[in-house]
């Protein structure tokens, strides 16, 4: 296997993990101890340490039930002991009001320590809404302040 399929094979478990809510090999991905991050779509999705992303995790298994991630663009940089991903990607979620898909942007940032790639850091977004193909920023009073 390549480092490149090594990195990519993260993407995949997590990919498995979050669709049967399994918290324990999610949170496996990411290194060990405290210094891990992360960034959600929500306005309150940002976290650093193991128990603050444990419980973004758990609030988004309570809401829905992920059936599938559909990948449609990715970029991989590895540089030594250290990579990057960007994707675009389709997430599909069961919820109580029924079906919805959600278009995401994703960029993780890996550590290989002892040969195993590890998450440090993982920043999902999506889109604005009001902002137009070709154009720079979204429609003016059509933002919030984070």
């Amino acid at each position: 296997m390549t480092q490149e399929e090594a990195v990519l094979a993260t993407l995949e478990e997590y990919a498995d993990a979050y669709c049967t809510k399994d918290i324990d090999r999610l949170m496996a991905l990411f290194d060990d101890g405290d210094d891990i991050s992360l960034i959600g779509t929500g306005a309150d999705e940002f976290c650093a340490g193991r128990s603050e992303i444990q419980a973004v995790f758990m609030r988004n298994f309570s809401d829905a039930t992920a059936s599938r991630f559909q990948r449609h663009w990715r970029h991989v940089t590895i540089a030594g002991d250290s990579a990057v991903v960007a994707a675009t990607m389709t997430i599909h979620l069961d919820t109580e009001d029924g079906p919805l898909q959600v278009p995401v942007r994703w960029t993780v940032s890996l550590v290989r320590r002892s040969g195993q790639w590890r998450w440090l850091h993982r920043h999902a977004s999506s889109a604005a809404a009001s902002q137009e193909e070709g154009s720079a920023y979204p429609a003016v009073g059509n933002t919030s302040q984070a």
